[in-house]
């Protein structure tokens, strides 16, 4: 055969490298995935939807994207994988095609002080360059406008070996950094507000503490009176400088108390260690409301906020410091990038303009690169981090997209699913774990997974068109069309909250009147000013409970029963039934199982390779002593109470000899939020974002706050779910709650009693009530984005 015809042969057939175009997975079992198969088509946008806690990030995240992580980190030495997470294969039979995968996740971003827009970027470093080479006057390296950089000097002798003899020699050095040294790179100087601490009218012997906890009545009383460094009878007004330091500043002082040898420490350091370094979130609602009220934050005089010393500021280009450009909207910093005209840097001028660009491409043009991380959304988190991919050259990488619209006005999504088709038609696979019809629209291949949450979950219950799906009798196919209806009559409010000149970040003169007693949505185009709205006007009454997207902290050993107090009734029922103490029914205290420490499991560290994680053998994973679980409760054990669902639960502690009130009270929340399918004693870090999100909102429902503020509660949840948080939403008011909830989703809009719309774009473009008044009529006037969108989805 010559080779002419094994030539032609070849091209007429389809190569075998061209074959591999899906993604194979088969028997994936990780959390509650039951022996799931499926086939993905590469090079196409897949959507994986089904009710919150069905398994999608499951597959998506913890198997999928898990494996191609963790094979990628192999090819690197053993060496710099001992620098790297060690990452377990998924629990899965066959994962066949994978690529290299990219995760886009809504996890916040550091909230480390110094961490920023620009920093968390690459936009920051760029400009630092710029300004090394062009700023006028010259101070010195990158560096000097570096945040982060302390300016630094040195002198001293040090010791050298020259043509072997020992030689000193004096040497010195100094490092130009950018940090402001008052507030250390972080704009803000922190300070206690001492009559939050203590009435200065007042002896300490009348009670003039008023730090949660700080009683004359215990052990800090005795410590107060015979320390001997001030009077306890005499009004702190009054003290001498000295004393009165000596009673807020004093480092740890061995003193004899009444013949006991203690430790004397001043109450600002005794404060910072006993309150401050705990989470805010894990605080009792007392010491939190304490806390907010101690600490005040002002900007820094020195720096006015910019983080910067004098010498990074004094540095300009066309009369602009780079002060001035961090605090800039980055879509006018981009034009300001676009006008610079200097061949000699042209290159970064082009790259930094391309990210600028970016930013605005992606609906972000309203931030700040001075913008603390922390404070972005998950959404905008999630958005700020899919900027480095937008330019990217890479193709045939697997992009996995949690969520992508959170936080996003209906009017934004069309330019979200714009990007997801540009990366997916650059030739890469997009994989999006999505709740919203209008991403599924754009799919290419949907996979359903349920039929409902934890273990009645983890099936793929469709694959195909977004058509099947909606012909399907799914979940998600029968609620695909579901369109909540205008009210035909809104509630009366009860009285009302005034703003009046609101100007905090973007927000221009703003006066409004919120209504008390009602449901009112907060709405209006991602940047448009509704947080800032709600931090100055709402956040700072007493009786407010703020449900927002920051993440709960928490271990493995955390869960909801911990979390939420519930832990706390059932183990003194337990104890008083039994006659022992409430510490051996906790697992994380003399209860706990000695070989895995409460813990279930068992830890094995490998090194370089992956932990290996096995059921603890004297506990079987039950993760209590065997004594402990002689003792029963209503007839069941203490390990059994962990392993139930919430909603097993609710019934168990709620009549008959295993009734415990005060569980019940916080058990019926749960199952109100829709968590009724978790268990008890199941890891937080199992838990999905909208399970957590809830899990924080039944938390609080316990507290006695008049004023509920809820940012985005629809995040994660299925459209099935969406019903029952309206009626959740429902049943707060009526019980004489008032409720404010910051929204983008139609279906609570429609079921509001009170709407106010803020725009009409976003930052400075934004800033302002363009509407207030009722969903009808908002519908009725159309006068709005968001009026336009509300009324195509009712149907008007």
């Amino acid at each position: 055969m010559s080779m002419a015809t094994k030539t032609g042969r070849q091209t007429s057939e389809p190569h075998l490298a061209d074959s591999h175009d899906l993604i194979r997975v088969y028997g994936a079992r990780e959390n509650n995935l039951k022996d799931v198969s499926v086939e993905i088509p590469k090079r196409r946008l897949t959507v994986f939807t089904g009710v919150s806690g069905s398994g999608k990030s499951s597959l998506v995240f913890s198997t999928i994207a898990a494996e191609s992580q963790r094979l990628i980190n192999e090819t690197y030495s053993a060496f710099i994988q001992g620098f790297m997470p060690n990452q377990a294969r998924p629990d899965v039979d066959v994962l066949d095609g994978l690529t290299t995968a990219i995760i886009v996740d809504q996890e916040r971003m550091g909230s480390d002080p110094r961490s920023t827009v620009g920093t968390a970027t690459d936009a920051n470093a760029m400009l630092r360059i710029l300004f090394s080479r062009l700023g006028t006057p010259h101070i010195g390296s990158p560096q000097a406008f570096s945040f982060n950089v302390a300016s630094i000097s040195g002198a001293g002798a040090v010791t050298v070996e020259k043509g072997g003899q020992t030689v000193r020699e004096r040497r010195s050095f100094s490092v130009l950094g950018g940090m402001c040294p008052r507030c250390e790179g972080r704009g803000s100087v922190s300070d206690f507000d001492l009559t939050a601490l203590y009435d200065a009218n007042l002896s300490l012997n009348e009670g003039a503490l008023t730090i949660p906890g700080y009683s004359m009545d215990g052990w800090y009383g005795r410590i107060f009176r015979g320390c001997g460094f001030f009077d306890p009878d005499k009004p702190i007004g009054k003290f001498t400088k000295k004393q009165l330091n000596d009673l807020l500043y004093k480092e740890p002082t061995k003193i004899k108390v009444e013949g006991v040898n203690v430790t004397y420490e001043g109450l600002i350091p005794r404060i910072q260690k006993s309150f401050l370094s705990k989470d805010r979130e894990a605080m009792q609602p007392h010491i939190r409301a304490f806390v907010d009220k101690a600490i005040t934050f002002d900007t820094c005089p020195e720096c006015g906020g910019t983080r910067l010393s004098a010498e990074a500021r004094s540095s300009k280009i066309e009369g602009i410091s780079i002060a001035d450009a961090c605090s800039m909207q980055i879509s006018d910093l981009a034009a300001w990038v676009r006008d610079l005209n200097e061949p000699s840097v042209a290159p970064l001028l082009t790259a930094l303009g391309q990210t600028l660009d970016s930013f605005v491409e992606i609906g972000l043009g309203y931030l700040s690169l001075e913008r603390p991380a922390g404070t972005l959304s998950g959404g905008e988190a999630q958005r700020t981090k899919m900027i480095r991919h937008l330019g990217s050259s890479l193709t045939d990488v697997t992009y996995v997209f949690d969520e992508p619209t959170i936080g996003l006005h209906p009017h934004d999504i069309q330019r979200m699913n714009e990007l997801l088709l540009q990366l997916r038609d650059k030739g890469n696979t997009v994989l999006v774990v999505e709740h919203k019809p209008e991403v599924m629209a754009i799919a290419d291949h949907i996979i359903d997974l349920g039929p409902r949450a934890g273990t009645e979950g983890g099936q793929v219950m469709f694959e195909g068109s977004i058509e099947g799906l909606r012909g399907s009798d799914t979940i998600t196919g029968r609620h695909l069309d579901d369109r909540a209806a205008l009210k035909p009559s809104v509630r009366t409010a009860s009285g009302a909250l005034e703003v009046r000149g609101a100007d905090s970040h973007n927000l221009q003169n703003v006066d409004v009147d919120i209504p008390l007693g009602v449901l009112v949505v907060l709405t209006g185009v991602a940047g448009s000013g509704k947080s800032s709205l709600i931090d100055c006007a709402v956040a700072r009454h007493d009786d407010v409970a703020m449900v927002d997207q920051t993440p709960i902290k928490g271990s493995r050993r955390s869960n909801p029963a911990t979390y939420t107090g519930l832990l706390d009734p059932i183990r003194k029922a337990f104890a008083k039934a039994n006659g022992v103490k409430p510490a051996l029914f906790s697992s994380n205290s003399e209860g706990a199982c000695p070989a895995c420490n409460g813990a279930g499991v068992i830890y094995t560290d490998l090194g370089v390779m992956a932990t290996v994680e096995s059921p603890c053998e004297e506990c079987e994973g039950r993760r209590f002593q065997a004594e402990v679980l002689d003792y029963t409760f209503g007839g069941r054990n203490i390990a059994e109470v962990f392993e139930m669902s919430v909603a097993e639960a609710e019934e168990f502690f709620g009549a008959g000899d295993a009734r415990i009130p005060a569980a019940h009270k916080i058990l019926d929340r749960l199952v109100d939020v829709g968590l009724g399918y978790i268990k008890v004693g199941q890891p937080l870090t199992t838990l999905s974002g909208g399970e957590r999100q809830r899990l924080k909102l039944a938390t609080r429902m316990g507290e006695k706050d008049g004023i509920y503020v809820l940012d985005e509660p629809t995040t994660g949840l299925h459209l099935a779910d969406v019903e029952n948080l309206l009626g959740l939403l429902d049943r707060l008011v009526d019980s004489g709650k008032s409720v404010i909830v910051i929204e983008h989703h139609q279906a609570v809009m429609a079921h509001a009693d009170w709407i106010i719309d803020l725009g009409p774009g976003a930052g400075h473009d934004g800033g302002r009530v363009i509407f207030e008044g009722t969903p009808t009529d908002l519908v009725a006037a159309r006068s709005t984005l968001t009026g336009e969108h509300l009324a195509a989805y009712v149907g008007s």
